[in-house]
């Protein structure tokens, strides 16, 4: 256990990732081991627990709230997935990589007249890959939301060369299908050098930008007078940018 004061915080605002450190520990769903865990913290004299993350993270401070020992959720993750939420925190940072990752695809792209496939994570939501390929100018986007048919974007694609279109950026969400294969049979239809791009981890890291952390500090002042006020088992999101709280059931559910 290491204690922390506010001296703890001292110029960590400008970094990226956790100092707190994060790792999943499915075992935490089993009651007995949610009791060694209030035991402990008691033991500490902690009073109250605030939890940075997403459904997982969410349920086990539901549980841990039910047991008598409250806590605040907090939404933490660059998919943008939480419910309750506009927005989570670290998403705009990730968004501002994957727009520069782009962004140089574009330059290269365009010199060797190559259609570039960039895969963005996201799991099952396309939030992020939206908002980049939207901001990155991207010609084609390949979203978990929407049916996609590879045959469909080679006509797309076509369509595009046939109109003296020269290079192109196709964004699409990790999972959706395998871009090596898919790059593959591109270039086989269109006839056009195609290369896929998976961006990976690097979304994950960087400093975070301005929103991040305006975001991340309100939201932490916010869970702390929620639970001076007595609440807990609660989430904060932030709708129409203004700050919010729900049950956490309601918000996973």
């Amino acid at each position: 256990m290491v204690q922390l004061d506010r001296y703890s915080v001292s110029d960590v605002i400008n970094r990226g990732g956790t100092f707190l450190g994060s790792a999943r520990f499915p075992a935490f769903r089993e009651e007995a081991v949610r009791q060694v865990c209030v035991e402990n913290m008691r033991k500490h004299d902690l009073d109250a627990l605030v939890v940075i993350g997403g459904d997982g993270s969410y349920m086990g401070a539901k549980r841990l709230t039910e047991m008598g020992f409250p806590c605040i959720g907090l939404p933490g993750t660059i998919d943008n997935d939480v419910a309750g939420t506009d927005y989570t925190i670290g998403y705009f940072t990730a968004l501002e990589t994957v727009v520069e990752a782009i962004d140089r695809l574009r330059d290269t792209s365009s010199s060797h007249q190559r259609i570039s496939i960039v895969e963005v994570m996201g799991r099952h939501c396309g939030d992020l890959t939206l908002a980049a390929a939207i901001a990155g100018g991207c010609e084609f986007i390949v979203l978990p939301e929407v049916d996609f048919k590879k045959e469909d974007l080679v006509e797309e694609i076509k369509a595009g060369i046939a109109k003296g279109k020269k290079h192109a950026i196709v964004a699409i969400t990790e999972l959706v299908c395998d871009v090596d294969e898919l790059a593959h049979y591109i270039e086989t239809e269109t006839g056009r050098e195609t290369r896929a791009t998976v961006l990976g981890h690097i979304q994950r890291g960087g400093s975070p930008v301005a929103y991040d952390r305006i975001l991340a500090s309100r939201m932490g002042a916010y869970s702390i007078e929620l639970l001076q006020q007595g609440y807990g088992g609660r989430c904060v999101g932030i709708q129409n940018e203004k700050l919010v709280h729900h049950d956490i059931i309601d918000a996973i559910e």
